[in-house]
């Protein structure tokens, strides 16, 4: 689950991580207020959207009063701003994050996420601040600095000042970057988050380290232990048919290509998309039904697949074991019957009732072709696609 960039640092200033003063706006008169309030011979209009690259793409813009602060606001709310995060369609900008400008002396990157080779936390930090940390890695990796968190004992001091050394940090200011560092891997425990990013770090020219930026994104699956998260979704934000997907307890996730496909297991469905490519076709989603799936929700799950205007061709991957074929065929030939369904559908089925599943298909009246494994089924599936 992601949220904003104001909503981030709400949640890291509860951690004791510092950030600027800023208050959220939604109309020009609201920012022009919020500009005067903060008091500053310079204000920061942020748009507030989920994804990075906000400033390349005019969604960060300076103000030098409050005058212009709304000016500036009543352009940038409503436009569709595009960056290399969002894909040419962007997003609307719907909110802005009026913040207090501050004397610039050092941008740096901190980070923490899961490094999944080890199966621990590692906190990340970079001289390279403001630059998208791919590029870093990809151009100058010895640039990055590493520590391994260790489960159940957290970022340790000397940790977190081998990270401040690393960065050519003042001694006078190790301290202040440690105390800093050591918050933001509490946040990132306790918040049950998958990744914190502070891009930039700053440091200012009154020897003061801030969060200029932050991005935080929540593991889902812990959501349970935090239910006053659910108010910082932002369904604005969010891909329609993932949406309704969720309703169902459904893994899905929209991608760019034209082949729909339905799986069950997340291995499978990754197995599935990586043979589809492989025979030069491209996936349009990724979609588990998970392995208990019942009739009912594989008939949503087909009924979400083929909402997608992109999709001209569908391939269905299931192997039987908790989840019978022979249900997931049910589901299939009554989404279809229903929708009226006209784009070519290769099915695989394997396992728990394979032959009654077969059988439920062939006799269904509707154009379903089989196939005998997963290469075959990519084969059909890519020529259907391109027919």
């Amino acid at each position: 689950m992601k949220i904003h960039e104001y909503q981030g640092k709400a949640l890291l200033k509860e951690y004791g991580v510092p950030v600027p003063r800023s208050i959220v706006a939604k109309t020009a008169e609201e920012a022009e207020a919020a500009a005067r309030e903060l008091g500053t011979d310079v204000v920061v209009v942020k748009a507030q959207i989920h994804a990075g690259g906000r400033g390349k793409g005019g969604g960060v813009k300076l103000a030098k009063s409050p005058e212009e602060a709304g000016t500036i606001a009543g352009e940038m709310l409503g436009m569709n701003l595009v960056t290399h995060q969002t894909g040419p369609e962007g997003r609307e900008v719907k909110t802005l994050l009026i913040e207090e400008g501050l004397p610039i002396d050092q941008e740096f990157y901190l980070g923490i996420t899961l490094d999944r080779a080890i199966g621990k936390n590692v906190f990340m930090a970079s001289s390279e601040g403001g630059t998208e940390i791919e590029e870093v890695a990809a151009a100058t990796p010895e640039k990055i600095l590493k520590e391994t968190i260790e489960p159940g004992i957290g970022l340790q001091p000397f940790q977190a000042r081998n990270l401040a050394f690393g960065l050519g940090l003042p001694k006078e200011l190790i301290g202040q970057a440690a105390k800093f560092m050591i918050s933001l891997a509490n946040a990132f425990e306790k918040m049950d988050a998958t990744i914190v990013e502070i891009n930039p770090f700053l440091k200012t020219s009154d020897g003061r380290l801030i969060a200029l930026d932050a991005k935080v994104n929540f593991d889902s699956n812990a959501m349970f232990r935090h239910k006053d998260y659910a108010d910082l979704r932002d369904l604005n934000e969010e891909e329609p048919l993932e949406i309704e997907a969720s309703k169902f307890d459904l893994s899905y996730i929209k991608l760019d290509g034209n082949i729909g496909c339905m799986v069950n297991g997340a291995g499978l469905a990754m197995a599935t998309m990586d043979i589809i490519m492989h025979n030069g076709g491209e996936p349009a989603n990724f979609l588990d039904v998970g392995g208990g799936a019942s009739q009912e929700r594989v008939q949503n799950a087909f009924r979400i697949l083929l909402a997608d205007e992109n999709v001209e061709a569908v391939l269905i991957n299931i192997f039987g074991g908790i989840v019978r074929c022979d249900m997931v065929a049910k589901g299939v030939v009554a989404a279809a019957k229903n929708l009226g369904v006209s784009i070519p559908i290769v099915a695989r089925l394997e396992g728990t009732n394979v032959e009654e599943g077969k059988r439920v298909l062939q006799e269904s009246g509707i154009n379903i072709l089989s196939a005998d494994g997963m290469q075959d089924a990519a084969e059909k599936v890519v020529s259907a696609a391109a027919a």
